[in-house]
């Protein structure tokens, strides 16, 4: 347990790193294959994750039966959902991909409903719908009538958009799993059990020969990318989790997309046009009413 300051700085630094992520992914992407970058992150990860585990004396072999679980979620969570937003930003914004994946908590309610038969009142009905009018607002850039075209601006909207409710699906999955194992152990098997996925899908593809004429800004990214986003992100998370209450450290989550939108205008120049705006702030509307603690009578 660690003090309700130290975890507020720990829950900033996290999500101020992953707002950051899409733009690092953007810039080392356009030197290295997506599944290449996959690849490096989570190897780097999980060496920071597994010392992490180790440090803390939290190391326990997991049972056979448990693998096959840790393996579809490491495919759902690590292989599959950062190969579709790894994919998706070859074309899509830094910043578009911001605002579509704050949308993941609304997925993450509805697919609750469905599956696991969670209350939905009114008003979290509303925060869904509100969520996706945002998104649409935001992939069209403002034309709606594009939609009835078939046309989502990029390709890698598209493949961002599909990454939201894969990881509400791995979100779902998961709830057993961490109501048995501490959340930094099971995140080191999870991890690990994508990356070897990973692993197939990168050396049956490109590999890794592109690495040597990485630049300086390609490592710096990458380094960003595996060290902090994959490594440290995920244990002062954790370490937050056990200090504060669920519900305060998720509210956290609403910076997330704010500093993506930022740091893609600063850093890769993208400009800030006011259907991205507007259909953000639908979008942090939505999922705030989809979060908000229900009202007792």
């Amino acid at each position: 347990m660690v003090h309700r300051p130290v975890a507020i700085v720990k829950i900033l630094f996290a999500v101020v790193v992953w707002g950051s992520s899409f733009i690092a992914t953007k810039v080392v992407i356009q030197e290295l294959p997506p599944v290449t970058v996959v690849w490096l992150r989570f190897a780097m990860g999980v060496l920071i994750l597994g010392g992490a585990v180790v440090l803390r004396q939290q190391w326990q072999m997991p049972r056979w039966k448990d693998l096959g679980y840790f393996l579809l979620l490491g495919f759902l969570g690590i292989t599959f959902h950062k190969w579709l937003q790894s994919n998706g930003l070859v074309t899509a914004q830094a910043s578009t991909t911001a605002w579509i994946v704050a949308t993941m908590p609304a997925f993450i309610a509805l697919l609750g409903w469905l599956a696991l038969k969670e209350q939905m009142g009114a008003i979290r009905w509303l925060g869904i719908l509100l969520a996706a009018a945002g998104v649409l607002l935001v992939i069209t850039q403002g034309d709606l009538a594009s939609l009835g075209m078939g046309r989502f601006r990029s390709a890698g909207n598209m493949l961002i958009l599909i990454s939201a409710p894969n990881w509400a699906v791995f979100s779902v999955l998961s709830r057993p799993g961490l109501q048995k194992h501490p959340p930094a152990r099971m995140m080191f098997y999870v991890m690990s059990l994508g990356w070897l996925l990973t692993t197939v899908l990168c050396f049956a593809g490109p590999g890794v020969s592109g690495v040597s004429q990485l630049t300086v800004r390609g490592w710096l990214a990458l380094g960003f990318l595996g060290i902090f986003c994959s490594g440290f992100a995920y244990i002062f998370w954790y370490d937050a989790l056990e200090s504060l209450p669920a519900s305060q450290v998720g509210a956290f989550l609403y910076i997330e997309p704010l500093v993506g939108v930022l740091a893609a205008a600063v850093i890769l120049g993208e400009p800030l046009i006011w259907a991205s705006i507007a259909g953000g702030t639908i979008i942090l509307l939505g999922v705030w009413l989809v979060n908000r603690p229900a009202q007792r009578p």
